[in-house]
Parts: C-alpha cells; sequence; structure tokens
C-alpha cells in the first residue's frame, strides 16, 4: 500500500521544505500584523498620537497593519529566496533581517514626530521583528543538505 507521503515526496525534501517555510511564514506575516497593530492601538489609546508633521498626516490603525503585513511577507519572499539559493540560509536570513531591521529605525527619527511618538514607532519596527524573523530562522536549514 502506498501512503500519500510516498506519493507527493519526501516531506524533507527541498518541495516540502518550501511549503512549510510558506505556510509557517505566512501564518506568520498575520501574527505579526495582528500584535502590531495591537500594540499600536494600547498606545493610541495611552495618548500616542501617531502625528506626522513632515506629511501632516496621523498614522491610521490600518496602516501599521498594513505595512507590517507587507513588509512581513517580503521577509518571507527573501526566506524562500535563501532556502532556493544560500548554502547557509538560516544564517544568512538571520543577518540580512537583523540589518534591514536596524535600517528600518532610522527613519522614525526623521519625520519630525513627537519623542512619543518616535519612541512607539520604534517599538513597533521591532514587535513583528521579534515575531518574523526567528520563526522564519527556525524554519530554514542552518546548514547544507
Amino acid at each position: 500500500m502506498t501512503s500519500t507521503t510516498d506519493l507527493a515526496g519526501p516531506a524533507s525534501g527541498p518541495t516540502g521544505r518550501f511549503r512549510r517555510l510558506t505556510g509557517t511564514g505566512l501564518l506568520a506575516t498575520l501574527v505579526a500584523a495582528v500584535v502590531t497593530t495591537t500594540a499600536a492601538a494600547l498606545a493610541r489609546a495611552a495618548g500616542v498620537d501617531f502625528a506626522i508633521p513632515d506629511g501632516g498626516e496621523t498614522i491610521p490603525l490600518v496602516g501599521f497593519a498594513v505595512v507590517t503585513g507587507f513588509f512581513s511577507l517580503v521577509g518571507v519572499v527573501l526566506a524562500a529566496a535563501l532556502l532556493r539559493w544560500s548554502v547557509h540560509p538560516a544564517r544568512r536570513f538571520r543577518w540580512t533581517a537583523v540589518t534591514l531591521t536596524a535600517i528600518s529605525l532610522v527613519p522614525p527619527f526623521l519625520v519630525g514626530a513627537a519623542p512619543t511618538t518616535v519612541l512607539t514607532l520604534l517599538v513597533l519596527h521591532l514587535v513583528p521583528a521579534a515575531v518574523m524573523i526567528p520563526t522564519l530562522t527556525r524554519s530554514l536549514p542552518s546548514h547544507p543538505d
């Protein structure tokens, strides 16, 4: 008798690893967006206005969800590319993601917002990174097959 695993190929093969990575990445993206948006809502309730003087706008809560979702998906695509083309995908992903997160901490200082808004935006950049980077790193092999 042949099992579905035999027909679909090994679960640890390239296709299985890719599916597992993308499934985990999509779930982590959803979690990161929800946690970040919730944190932004709590900050707003505590009095942070998210006003950006340079543009005269206030960042809406849905904006946190959309931006977090978009950049988290970029992270999933990056992880998938490294899974395909890197000899050490976990290490490369971790260092690339940490570097990009560090770069993302610069813009809040450049918009001229109130110090509480800047500090909150910094934390809100770190929240999805704390969800996505460890989750995707654990989903990638740390050594070549």
